[in-house]
């Protein structure tokens, strides 16, 4: 009887933790938007994550992403302009083979 008590003591410590901490009003009123969702959605799992915010690191890391995408895509563009700058100042130096075979 001690073993039941001691762990219904922890469940209780549990349970008022996670009520402390809003967890268990941010999860009830997820699962009842879920409930009066008129059209239930194919994934309930993604509206729980979509609802509680979860999204909103997903989007946070999508936008360092898409930051390093355009830092990325910036420095193609400048290398792509330096090679071509390269392969001009070769030409000057070392005609290509149909200017040599011309000769």
């Amino acid at each position: 009887m001690a073993h039941y008590r001691a762990s219904e003591s922890k469940r209780e410590q549990f349970r008022r933790y996670l009520e402390k901490a809003g967890v268990l009003d941010s999860l009830t009123s997820v699962l009842v938007a879920l409930y009066e969702e008129t059209e239930k959605p194919n994934n309930a799992l993604d509206f729980l994550k979509q609802h509680l915010g979860v999204a909103g690191q997903e989007s946070a890391d999508t936008e360092a992403l898409q930051q390093e995408l355009r830092d990325m895509r910036q420095r193609c563009e400048l290398l792509a302009e330096e090679n071509k700058d390269l392969k001009n100042r070769l030409q000057r130096y070392e005609p290509t083979q149909e200017d040599g075979a011309a000769e």
